[in-house]
């Protein structure tokens, strides 16, 4: 099964907040393809923020999870690893550096650059965060899966 991660800092706000408009995304294309992530810094169990469940929420989606520490193995089970990040995309890099299959995988979400954490911001900053995920991400994983397929 193919398995997308999303990679940010603490696995509290863009990550699982490009996890669920990713799920969401996949499930109303008809697509059975796993979506998960973590962070480069998370513990373990911690709640996403409180804007981010409210900023997926306006967009009629539905997250339950808790953060998770990455780690290589994660890394090397990914189809595709999405860093928020040109620093996420690195410290995943490392954890993987006797794998040059799995560190091609590794790439950033947003190939014009980083996206901003939006932490301690105030509700509007994780509102245009998703905004700008839900035009970034059904773009990016429809091409991706069809060079899968291709």
């Amino acid at each position: 099964m193919q398995t997308i991660l999303f990679i940010c800092t603490g696995n509290t706000c863009r990550s699982p907040m490009a996890e669920g408009i990713a799920r969401q995304h996949l499930v109303d294309r008809g697509s059975d393809v796993f979506v998960a992530s973590a962070g480069v810094a998370a513990f373990d169990g911690g709640s996403p923020s409180f804007e981010t469940i409210a900023a997926l929420e306006s967009l009629g989606i539905q997250y339950e999870g808790c953060s998770t520490p990455l780690t290589g193995e994660m890394i090397r089970k990914a189809s595709h690893v999405l860093c928020m990040t040109a620093s996420h995309a690195a410290a995943a890099r490392a954890m993987v550096a006797d794998d040059p299959e799995a560190a091609a995988r590794i790439e950033p979400l947003d190939p014009d650059g980083d996206l901003p954490d939006p932490i301690g911001q105030g509700q509007h900053v994780y509102d245009a965060l998703a905004a700008r995920l839900m035009e970034l991400i059904p773009d990016r994983l429809d091409t991706l899966l069809k060079e899968d397929d291709a």
